[in-house]
């Protein structure tokens, strides 16, 4: 990677404030920058470092007014933080090659179809009737079960178990050692004290533009369908039981977990540690603070809950004040 200053604000419709011929080779956090390097600042917690960064560019919101001296030329955009973003994503794609690949050790059954261009790794399975689209990346020890369908421009790393049946979008990744499609938590108690075990007969579908974290868990459905919707993107270390459905561009933070058949909205944030309670529903733009126990429905959109069981963060933050003072 190399690029000018100028050529970096016409990419993402900002303008700079200084040198336009300054030259960067690689990205840098701001604590770290050094010459060569372009950094970002969105943080207001960080400004210090934007008058002590040795890097060459730091892309800066408009509305950032410098109270010192500031070496580096500044590009100024409308959000950095999302600034940032999309030139990451350009240079990635400027990087990434597309090339038909088939591992000597890979396994693709005959009555498979695999797209143009696809990368299959040493030792991973497309199993029969299973549909692999165009320009997709199936890396080594990756099993995709017989007539799943896995879409194109996906990303699929080491270890990515894909039961058979399971449908899986365009432009999905999913990172290593995730399993998609395994039974739901299903058992039917007996007289006898024992457990029934309640075949799954669903699947799981993974819409477009999702991203899944390693070693996350999709249960199948018992019927029907377990549903991540369009532009999801799932942290490591997550559980998604039987029957979920989860709303678009919702995010969820490592080590949540949703119980079966419950429904989240779109555009919520589930935090870090949440557990949510089975068949239940959670309405559009809810925010789930870190290790909240959401065991009733949110019937409100746009609320910020906090706690376990979890309710609206303001009340929980006046309770919260009223148990430290008893306890003192």
């Amino acid at each position: 990677m190399k690029f000018k200053a100028k050529e970096i604000a016409d990419l993402l419709g900002g303008t700079v404030d200084g040198n336009p011929e300054a030259t960067v080779t690689a990205f840098a956090r701001i604590e770290s920058g050094k010459p060569g390097t372009i950094c970002f600042f969105a943080n207001p917690k960080y400004e210090h470092y934007v008058y002590s960064c040795k890097g060459d560019i730091i892309i800066v919101n408009r509305t950032f007014e410098p109270k010192e001296a500031v070496t580096a030329t500044l590009i100024r955009v409308d959000d950095a933080y999302a600034a940032v973003a999309s030139l990451l994503d350009y240079v990635t794609a400027k990087k990434r090659s597309y090339r038909r690949y088939r591992g000597l050790r890979c396994r693709v059954r005959m009555s498979s179809k695999v797209g143009r261009k696809v990368y299959v790794g040493d030792f991973a399975y497309i199993g029969r009737k299973a549909s692999v689209g165009d320009y997709t990346k199936i890396y080594e020890h990756v099993y995709i079960g017989d007539g799943a369908k896995v879409g194109s421009n996906c990303i699929i790393y080491p270890g990515v178990r894909i039961y058979p049946g399971m449908v899986i979008g365009d432009n999905v990744i999913i990172h290593a050692n995730a399993v998609v499609g395994s039974d739901g938590f299903g058992f039917a108690p007996l007289e006898d004290g024992s457990w029934k075990k309640i075949e799954h007969t669903g699947n799981v579908v993974i819409e477009d533009d999702v991203e899944i974290g390693a070693n996350v868990c999709i249960d199948k459905s018992q019927m029907g369908s377990t549903v991540i919707s369009k532009g999801t993107k799932i942290d490591n270390l997550c559980q998604i039981a039987h029957n979920v459905e989860i709303g678009s561009c919702t995010v969820m933070a490592s080590q949540s977990g949703i119980a079966g058949s419950t429904k989240v909205g779109k555009n919520c944030i589930i935090a870090g540690q949440v557990g949510i309670a089975g068949h239940l529903s959670i309405a559009d733009k809810t925010t789930i603070g870190a290790q909240s126990g959401v065991l009733g429905n949110v019937k409100e959109s746009g609320q910020v809950l906090m706690g376990s069981p979890a309710f609206p963060l303001k009340q929980y933050l006046r309770s919260y004040a009223a148990f430290k003072k008893a306890g003192k």
